[in-house]
């Protein structure tokens, strides 16, 4: 191998484990942000709440959609992305609901 050729897979190599790193942040986060939601799910069914919450969902997608162009992340990406786990978040209360 060259010297820009080694150098290459070293960086390569560092940049897929700060990916790997990452990915397992993001795991952890989700893991820690799916506990909370189960406990307002559980809250939501004790008192005979809605599963959902229109207005607060709104005051997100605007809040990461905010945080995303601070970020230098795509603001659609990041609407699509909390779309998902709050129809993720809204199922699980659902069936404490039942």
């Amino acid at each position: 191998m060259t010297d820009d050729t080694t150098r290459a897979a070293e960086l390569l190599k560092s940049h897929r484990e700060s990916i790997d790193r990452l990915d397992a942040i993001l795991v952890y986060t989700l893991g820690e942000r799916f506990a909370h939601t189960q406990a307002v799910g559980q809250l939501k069914a004790k008192h005979a709440l809605p599963p959902s919450d229109p207005a607060r969902e709104t005051q997100q997608i605007t809040r990461l959609q905010d945080l995303a162009q601070r970020a230098d992340l795509d603001p659609e990406f990041a609407k699509k992305f909390l779309n998902f786990i709050v129809q993720e978040v809204i199922q699980n209360h659902k069936t404490y609901q039942e």
